[in-house]
């Protein structure tokens, strides 16, 4: 599918998907997660060296513009990419920035 044969409404859901990503924390969270595999929020925060609210604010913030899916179970919240396209995009931007 091509950028230019979306409808606003696609366009507008692609733009809320992007702002979500532009932040630091969350291109690292992303980076954290293997497309296929999910993670709890214990797992990512401990990886990435911050604490816990912090993981938990910007993980909700991705799953809210449909960059991650959640699977709760029991005490734990796993997270994994809904779209394994998007390690492809952040790295086509990584080497950009290169």
């Amino acid at each position: 599918m091509e950028i230019r044969n979306l409808n606003p409404e696609s366009l507008e859901k692609a733009a809320g998907m992007l702002k979500a990503i532009s932040h630091p924390v969350r291109i690292s969270i992303i980076g954290c997660l293997e497309p296929g595999k999910r993670k709890s929020v214990t797992e990512i925060h401990n990886q990435m060296g911050i604490e816990q609210s912090t993981a938990s604010h910007h993980l909700g913030i991705l799953k809210d513009k449909g960059v991650l899916g959640s699977k709760r179970e029991g005490k734990n919240t796993y997270y994994y990419l809904k779209h394994d396209s998007i390690v492809a995009l952040l790295n086509c931007i990584g080497d950009c920035c290169r």
